[in-house]
């Protein structure tokens, strides 16, 4: 193991912190900055760096990195392009193990200069084995130690768990983590690699495969210099974790904006879905997807097989999954003769009792949808439980007569669910079935589909990496 990749540690697990170019200017990044640490919960040592000043958000100031007499494990870097090669110089003078470099205007600027000056710093940080997150980036969150190195304060809302997102853009990452609040996706790690000084998607694979806290890791590609040492990495990777990623750049014009807000052509878009599939990368389609199926894979088990049942309160969302998972290649199984005996004897002939199960006559009685549930959960054809449950009043005690059921099962196989009522009435049910790991829930019974769809993907895109040739 290199220098550069032993010190990702420190980096994303630092005792102490030194923001160079602190500010209490609520108009500078640096203040921004300073507040998300601060307010985020960190720990260790907070080291306010700039020589205008003798005291931020009542930390004591130091007019440079030399001036502070302890340790420095991570570097934030806030400071104009044209003074961090100096600050580098610093850094490395003073031993800090990682830095994440906020400020832009290197690479991905029109200017030579730019291009220059992104040379001079990444051969300081290599010579000295520092690894860097950035240029131009927003910088990066570790939940799992409270620090908050960004300029985002409100990251630290963020819900704690194993989905590390990996993300060329920043815009791409506030999208994904705020609409993570909403679905209730939990994060290890969120990473904004910026133009990618000398940490790339590779470097966070490596690390992130033997990180504790991460699961399943989702990235956000533009354009890479070098597709190939991604592709080569997910390879030796593979299917020890779910790799998931969202690749955008497929138009001429995308490609354009890639180059410049990257420093990087996004690239020919099948040759990019060409080479994730052959290193175990599942490519998704769009920033909700990726979200989604990251919330399943760290959820679920995967279906060992492509067989679903759907069961619904009402008879219209049960038909939405179904079209949804005959288009994802799913099968809509056949019960066995034990399970639909079962079901015929607790819902009326009037009812659709074959597969999808319309369950809406039931709705007055809770324990005959708990005996459908767990007669469903416990047949052999079933690799995969779709469950559409939408409030309607005379429903309201469905949920939690179904609780001590689903919470015994456990997910022996995958319960993806559409649970939805006013706010209020089942929230915090749901979301404590969710917390015990006894379903994953979704707003929409065609997401909640498409995301069985991608579990049973990942399982035949590992079964056909793990063939014999």
């Amino acid at each position: 193991m290199n220098l550069k990749i032993a010190n990702m540690h420190a980096l994303f697990n630092p005792e102490s912190v030194a923001v160079i170019g602190a500010s209490d200017n609520p108009g500078k990044l640096g203040f921004h900055v300073m507040k998300s640490l601060s307010k985020g919960g960190y720990r260790g040592k907070i080291v306010p760096i700039n020589p205008r000043a003798r005291e931020i958000m009542g930390f004591t100031c130091y007019a440079g990195l030399d001036a502070f007499a302890g340790p420095i494990d991570l570097g934030i870097v806030v400071v104009p392009a044209k003074l961090v090669p100096g600050v580098f110089r610093e850094c490395a003078a003073k031993g800090v193990k990682g830095i994440v470099l906020i400020t832009a205007g290197f690479k991905e600027i029109e200017d030579p200069a730019g291009t220059a000056l992104h040379a001079e710093i990444a051969a300081i940080a290599d010579s000295a084995g520092i690894p860097v997150i950035g240029p131009n980036t927003f910088g990066m969150i570790n939940f799992n130690r409270d620090l908050n190195a960004s300029f985002t304060p409100e990251f630290s809302l963020l819900k704690n768990g194993t989905v590390a997102l990996v993300s060329q853009s920043g815009g791409v990452s506030h999208l994904l983590a705020f609409l993570g609040m909403r679905l209730d996706v939990g994060f290890s790690k969120i990473v904004g690699l910026g133009n990618r000084l000398n940490v790339d998607f590779s470097e966070m694979l490596e690390y992130l495969d033997n990180d504790p806290d991460t699961r399943v890791i989702a990235l956000y590609v533009e354009g890479i210099d070098e597709p190939n040492r991604l592709i080569h990495a997910a390879k030796r990777y593979a299917c020890r974790k779910p790799i998931i990623a969202y690749k955008t750049g497929s138009a001429h014009v995308g490609d354009q904006a890639s180059l410049s807000h990257t420093g990087s052509m996004a690239g020919r878009h099948e040759v990019y879905e060409g080479g994730f599939r052959q290193g175990g990368i599942l490519t998704l389609s769009g920033s909700e997807q990726l979200l989604d199926t990251a919330k399943a894979l760290a959820g679920c088990p995967l279906p060992e097989g492509p067989g679903v049942a759907i069961l619904s309160g009402q008879a219209g969302p049960g038909m939405a999954g179904c079209d949804i998972c005959e288009a994802e290649g799913l099968d809509i199984v056949r019960f066995s003769e034990r399970t639909q005996a079962a079901i015929n004897n607790l819902l009326p002939p009037l009812a659709l009792r074959t597969n999808p199960v319309d369950m809406g006559p039931a709705w007055y009685d809770s324990a005959a949808i708990t005996g459908i549930v767990k007669a469903v959960l416990e047949d052999d054809r079933v690799d995969a439980i779709l469950l559409f449950m939408m409030f309607a009043s005379a429903n309201v005690n469905a949920v939690e007569q179904m609780s001590t059921l689903l919470k015994g099962w456990a997910q022996k196989k995958p319960l993806i669910t559409c649970i939805l009522s006013p706010p209020g009435i089942w929230d915090s049910q749901v979301k404590n079935l969710e917390d015990v790991g006894a379903l994953v829930n979704y707003p929409s019974p065609e997401r909640a589909a498409g995301a069985v769809g991608n579990l049973w993907k990942y399982r035949q895109l590992c079964t056909r990496r793990e063939a014999p040739l």
